[in-house]
């Protein structure tokens, strides 16, 4: 059973927080397909315009006292109170922040004692406030509670190591990749392993799309030595964990974006025009994936499919704490002199491609809020923090100097 209708939302909304200024809200077509409900924005949003971040708060130092001087951030994760929680990887320890930056204490250490990390990978945050650490060095959840003395370890024997975040829910269920029953690890249609909030095993789920087949190139020498990379810019499944415990899930190759919903599922569409692959940062593409197989192979040379000449629409879903959902959107890329150029590695050039970051922001509902265009030191990994109107990010200046740094969203100045 199909039904549809048209909302046309020509009303003034309230700027969402973001200003005191009232804009005509989106146009949007709704349509019902079984137990599918679609929201295709076809125009406007909420926010009326475009919105940048502002930066108000940064924590750590190029030179200081120890504890503000971080090696590499792999996690950060924020509280109902604005405390900063950011998840050192280098150093292997948690250090926690007041929402004004202050330092409160240090949670870890290198080792394989109680409370110690050997080879951690990701944290996050329950609702309760307890710290979850990813450790397969450990084969364990390290757990740290509120107070110094609270420690718990979660053992899972699917001990591996993964690029995947660490999701909880909110009601307290943590996520962690896990392998598949042929031993292969998790990316992209592999398992999820569920804990409940006190560290009961709950179940083994697989992410959406686990029979998208993802184009791909191969290289191979006569021995059985073989590398395999994903051809540049063809779509490709993408999911991540929502705080309602549901998946947020799509295939690149349109603008459409599933949640899973109590009734079924809320799929969110928008009016999307494609962004362009240029020849040269095609041959550029190629080339890099050429010189990566080339470390196995020797010699290869592309054998695949002629790279697309557009880009898909989105590369990443970010949810929020309050349930929005952040689409890391396609942008047009610029080749810019490679300022790190190594003459003696294979895999530097002179120059590079870069595309500025760009979100499109929609509430868990659907309605389309309005795009972001965060400044050129923001980082999308480790994975931000989004909070309403409030934003935290890992930010690296020009020296490499990593820095968390709590944002806020505000609408650009109209003309």
């Amino acid at each position: 059973m199909r039904n549809s209708w048209f909302v046309v939302l020509a009303s003034a909304f309230a700027a969402c927080g973001v200003g005191t200024e009232t804009a005509r809200g989106p146009q949007v077509v709704t349509d019902r397909i079984g137990d599918t409900v679609v929201v295709r924005t076809l125009s406007g949003s909420a926010w009326g315009g475009d919105a940048t971040l502002v930066p108000e708060l940064s924590i750590g130092e190029i030179d200081g006292p120890e504890e503000y001087l971080f090696g590499r951030i792999g996690s950060i994760a924020v509280d109902d109170d604005h405390n900063v929680y950011v998840f050192d990887q280098q150093a292997r320890e948690v250090r926690i922040f007041d929402a004004r930056g202050g330092y409160l204490r240090t949670l870890g250490g290198p080792g394989q004692g109680p409370g110690e990390l050997q080879q951690p990978e990701a944290m996050a945050l329950l609702p309760d406030r307890r710290i979850v650490v990813r450790d397969p060095g450990n084969a364990r959840l390290q757990v740290y509670g509120p107070d110094e003395e609270s420690l718990e370890e979660w053992p899972y024997t699917e001990a591996f190591y993964s690029n995947r975040p660490l999701w909880t829910d909110h009601q307290g269920r943590v996520y962690v990749a896990a392998r598949d029953v042929s031993g292969s690890i998790v990316f992209g249609r592999g398992l999820l392993a569920v804990f409940d909030a006190d560290g009961t095993p709950r179940d083994t789920v697989a992410p959406p799309h686990g029979d998208f087949e993802a184009e791909t190139v191969t290289g191979e020498t006569g021995d059985g030595a073989r590398a395999t990379y994903g051809v540049p810019f063809a779509p490709r499944a993408i999911w991540a964990v929502h705080p309602s415990g549901r998946f947020v899930s799509g295939i690149s190759s349109r603008y459409a974006i599933d949640l899973e919903v109590a009734d079924g599922v809320l799929r969110i569409e928008r009016a999307h025009e494609p962004v362009r692959v240029f020849p040269r940062e095609a041959d550029h593409a190629r080339a890099r994936t050429e010189r990566g197989i080339g470390m196995t192979v020797p010699g290869w040379r592309w054998d695949g499919p002629s790279i697309r000449d557009t880009k898909p629409p989105f590369t990443g879903f970010y949810p929020g704490r309050d349930g929005r959902i952040w689409v890391q959107v396609s942008t047009e890329a610029q080749e810019v002199e490679n300022e790190d150029h190594d003459p003696d590695s294979p895999f530097s050039t002179p120059f590079v491609w870069r595309s500025p970051l760009r979100f499109d922001v929609f509430e868990a509902d659907g309605t389309y809020l309005g795009a972001v265009n965060p400044p050129e030191d923001f980082s999308s990994y480790p994975f931000p923090v989004f909070d309403g109107d409030d934003v935290w990010a890992v930010s690296r200046d020009d020296l490499g100097i990593q820095r968390v740094v709590r944002y806020r969203i505000t609408l650009d100045p109209g003309p």
